[in-house]
């Protein structure tokens, strides 16, 4: 028999809503990582930065990112999902606007270089500071709202978001490109802030997630055992992306032999055909097979190791966009099933500084890969892939003595309790 929501009830209609809300908002995060990789370097050239100075723009924004993420994720346990992520589309909006116009300044010769990039590393350190709160606190929201099954493909969902963000950045920037170089940059501002005031308007949220006022409940640690292997498998997801992703164009031009041209081509159509992959797992495979947080990880992982072997045998251009594709889908498992693992292992309480965990190991990669896979690989080009390869093992080892499987072994009744977070703002 049906029921009637009550007024302090959130409807299916009204969750379906916040979903399609946060994707778009998280949409927007994305196109905006994918904007700067693709249309500051050259820019930062033009202003006379060097490509050092350039990379330490990225670097000091994940340094931020990893800190801020479990703060602001811990924050929204207190204080509730909608003001952090509205934080966050906040911080982001603001810092891809006012970059856009120290660029514009620094183009029109109305400030010397040092002052100006001084004011770049402040502005793009306000997305780190504050842009990393959205993420964190838009997967607890879901979780909030999912049950214990429903987990994995809800922040599946989320993920996806930010990817496909990422594979539309690049044509988003030149489309708007063709009308002014600095044109994506404020387009993106206007949509991060338009997204932020359709948040403030629609995503319900009347009952604000609060931590228990109890002495013996202590805030979730970094080390905590329920998390420590979701958080060395998500460090060694984002470190073996991260190192595919820096990596791939010296490798290619190095191994091959080929032209800047054609190995721009290749790393392009590589990079695309890694991105759908992903896409492919998160949107599809995920949601119509409901795989349980084990086999996601399991089949992520032994996807991943095939990939990366792919790398380390003499490779033609065929087989590296292979192994990127085979990555791609490796990945698109792999990091759904570490955040709803996460999610699992923790308690309602707990679902925000635990999505924060998870969502500052993303950019260790970015830290981490110029300090260590760059050395290796003027060593050995293969090298990094060596590195992810034996890490990836190192996960699949992680996975058989843990007990991982043990979250989702519950009963029909505790299954039928978890639905009442579906309806989190009932009183």
């Amino acid at each position: 028999m049906s029921q009637t929501p009550s007024q302090g009830e959130t409807t299916s209609q009204e969750r379906q809503r916040g979903l399609i809300l946060l994707f778009v908002s998280l949409l927007s995060l994305g196109m905006g990582q994918s904007l700067f990789f693709a249309i500051f370097p050259p820019l930062g050239r033009d202003l006379g930065l060097s490509e050092i100075q350039v990379s330490a723009i990225f670097t000091l924004s994940a340094v931020l990112w990893v800190v801020m993420s479990p703060f602001w994720g811990k924050a929204s346990d207190r204080i509730g999902r909608k003001p952090v992520i509205l934080v966050g589309l906040a911080g982001f909006g603001i810092s891809t606007g006012g970059f856009g116009i120290l660029l514009w300044l620094g183009q029109n010769a109305l400030l010397s270089l040092v002052p100006l990039y001084i004011l770049m590393i402040s502005v793009r350190a306000i997305f780190g500071l504050f842009g990393s709160g959205a993420p964190s606190a838009a997967q607890a929201y879901i979780a909030d709202r999912t049950t214990k099954k429903e987990r994995a493909s809800g922040v599946a969902a989320i993920g996806a978001a930010f990817g496909m963000g990422t594979i539309m950045g690049p044509g988003f920037a030149a489309a708007l490109a063709a009308v002014h170089l600095l044109a994506p940059f404020f387009a993106l501002s206007v949509f991060a802030l338009g997204s932020a005031i359709a948040i403030a308007l629609f995503l319900p949220e009347r009952k604000s997630p609060k931590l228990k006022q109890d002495s013996n409940v202590k805030p979730l640690r970094l080390l905590d055992m329920r998390l420590r292997p979701f958080l060395f498998m998500g460090v060694v997801v984002s470190l073996t992306q991260a190192a595919v992703m820096q990596v791939a164009a010296f490798f290619v031009m190095d191994t091959m032999h080929l032209s800047i041209a054609e190995t721009a081509q290749i790393v392009g159509i590589a990079m695309m055909a890694m991105a759908m992959a992903t896409l492919l797992a998160q949107l599809v495979i995920i949601p119509r097979f409901k795989l349980s947080v084990r086999q996601l990880l399991f089949s992520g992982i032994v996807i991943t190791i095939f990939g990366t072997a792919l790398l380390l045998i003499p490779v033609s251009v065929g087989s590296f966009v292979i192994a990127l594709t085979v990555q791609g889908l490796g990945m698109g498992l792999l990091r759904p099933g570490v955040a709803a693992g996460a999610s699992l292992a923790v308690s309602e309480t707990e679902q925000g500084a635990a999505a924060g965990y998870i969502g500052s190991t993303a950019a260790v990669g970015i830290i981490f890969v110029p300090l260590v896979s760059m050395p290796v690989y003027l060593i050995s080009p293969t090298g990094p892939f060596w590195i992810a390869f034996i890490l990836s093992f190192l996960m699949l080892i992680i996975l058989h003595v843990s007990d991982i499987g043990s979250l989702e072994e519950e009963v029909d009744g505790q299954d039928v309790e978890a639905k009442t977070l579906s309806n989190p703002d009932r009183h």
